[in-house]
């Protein structure tokens, strides 16, 4: 029987690429110099830090984009926290695979709304569809990209 896996993963090596470029970008932009402006990224966690705000929020900008060029989803930016001291702005954000229990809910109930014909089963963090034809499955993932989640969609692991 045809199916399919909806997981939420991001591309590490990706990720790593577009801090790079950032790192780079960063270096040699005018309007950061001598704002101490800087990215880390370890263990699914990046953290921007900058002398101003106004910095900080640049270099945010600065990091949307190259994940944009590397095909990244922004949607994985949008888990952060603020901190602000006198001397500086810094700004976490915690990178996340799997998709939580209530979004997965949500997919199947929708799924199940959308087509009676499909079966989902939630398993861990990715959620398992199928169906006897592979054109229900095939309109299943045109109907979950017209969707917003807030949660970034892969579609994978198709058989027939």
């Amino acid at each position: 029987m045809p199916s399919f896996d909806v997981t939420s993963e991001f591309n590490s090596q990706e990720v790593l690429n577009a801090i790079d470029q950032m790192n780079r970008e960063i270096v040699n932009r005018y309007d950061f110099k001598d704002t101490n402006t800087s990215v880390n990224f370890s263990n699914e966690i990046i953290s921007l830090r900058s002398s101003t705000e106004e910095r900080l929020k640049a270099a945010d900008q600065v990091l949307r984009e190259k994940f944009v060029k590397r095909n990244v989803s922004i949607k994985f930016l949008s888990n952060f926290i603020d901190e602000q001291t006198p001397s500086e702005s810094k700004r976490t954000y915690t990178l996340k695979s799997g998709i939580d229990k209530d979004i997965a809910k949500n997919i199947v109930k929708d799924l199940k709304e959308f087509s009676k014909k499909l079966q989902c089963s939630i398993q861990n963090e990715s959620i398992r569809v199928t169906s006897k034809k592979r054109d229900e499955l095939q309109e299943a993932i045109t109907f979950l990209k017209s969707k917003n989640y807030n949660v970034y969609l892969n579609y994978g692991n198709f058989r027939d």
